[in-house]
C-alpha cells in the first residue's frame, strides 16, 4: 500500500533527507587513492550521529555497516573493510540513508577516485542523465512507468548499457522501504499514478555491458556484484510529488 504522506510527515522527510545530502557531499571529499572503504564508514557514521540522527543501514536485516560503499563491479549493498584500499582509477558508489526524529531519507552518488577512464567516466554521466531525466518528467497524473522505466531504459541501451531488472527504487520515508517499488526498465505497466505526497527513490543501476546479470557474494550474503564483471554506476534521490509536479528531497 503506497502511503501519502501528511505535511508533518513531508516537512520530517524532508530535514532528513536534506541532512543524508548533507552527509554525502560531506563523506565524498574524504574519497581518494589510499584511503580505506571502513575510514569512509567511519566518517559517515560519526557525521550522522553528531547530527542528532541513525544511520539506516546499521543492523537493517543483519547489514554491519553505516553506510553502502560499492567499488567498480560492485552493483550495490558493498560493505567497508579496512583491507579494502581505494585506488587511482576507481570509481566509487557511496549509499546514504539517514533516520532523523524517526524520518528516512535516502541517497547516493558516484565518486571518482583520482583520474578515471574516459569508458567509466561516459558510464557515470549516462547514468545521471537518465536519472535526472527520469526526475525531470515527474508529474501528478502520470504512470510511474511512463516517467521512469520507459525513459531510462532506451537512453541506458543507447549507449550499450544494461539495467539491473532485480532491484529497483522504492517508497520511503515513515519506513527505510515502502510501496510502490520503482522498476528502471520499461515493464509496459499503466498502473501506478503519480499523486501528491508521494514519496519514493529512482536510484537506476545501470551495467557497462549489455550484461544485466548480477551475483550475489555467498560469504557474507549482501554484496551485489555484476556477473560479467564489468563496471555499474548509480546515483539515487528521494523525490515528492507535488500538486504540480516534484520536489528533490535529498539537495
Amino acid at each position: 500500500m503506497i502511503i501519502i504522506k501528511t505535511p508533518a510527515q513531508i516537512e520530517g522527510i524532508r530535514k532528513s533527507s536534506h541532512l543524508a545530502a548533507e552527509t554525502l557531499r560531506y563523506l565524498s571529499t574524504f574519497v581518494k587513492p589510499g584511503i580505506s572503504t571502513e575510514v569512509l564508514n567511519q566518517v559517515c557514521h560519526k557525521y550522522i550521529t553528531d547530527h542528532g540522527a541513525i544511520p539506516a543501514p546499521l543492523n537493517y536485516e543483519g547489514f554491519p555497516k553505516s553506510v553502502c560503499i560499492s567499488v567498480n563491479n560492485v552493483v550495490c549493498h558493498g560493505i567497508s573493510s579496512k583491507n579494502q584500499i581505494l585506488k587511482e582509477g576507481d570509481i566509487v558508489n557511496l549509499d546514504v540513508t539517514t533516520i532523523l526524529d524517526g524520518y528516512y531519507g535516502d541517497t547516493s552518488t558516484m565518486v571518482s577516485v583520482g583520474k578515471i577512464s574516459q569508458e567509466s567516466q561516459k558510464l557515470i554521466d549516462i547514468t545521471k542523465k537518465c536519472l535526472n531525466d527520469s526526475i525531470k518528467s515527474l508529474k501528478p497524473g502520470k504512470y510511474l512507468n511512463d516517467c521512469v522505466g520507459k525513459i531510462i531504459e532506451p537512453l541506458a541501451k543507447k549507449n550499450g548499457y544494461s539495467i539491473v531488472r532485480e532491484l529497483g527504487g522504492h517508497g520511503v520515508g515513515v519506513k527505510f522501504h515502502e510501496d510502490p517499488f520503482v522498476f528502471h526498465f520499461d515493464t509496459k505497466q499503466k498502473k501506478t499514478i503519480l499523486k501528491p505526497g508521494m514519496i519514493f527513490t529512482i536510484e537506476p543501476m545501470i551495467n557497462a555491458s549489455k550484461n544485466s546479470e548480477i551475483t550475489l557474494d555467498r560469504h557474507d550474503g549482501w554484496t551485489i556484484r555484476t556477473a560479467d564483471g564489468c563496471n555499474s554506476a548509480q546515483f539515487e534521490h528521494t523525490i515528492l510529488i507535488t500538486k504540480t509536479g516534484y520536489e528533490i528531497l535529498t539537495i
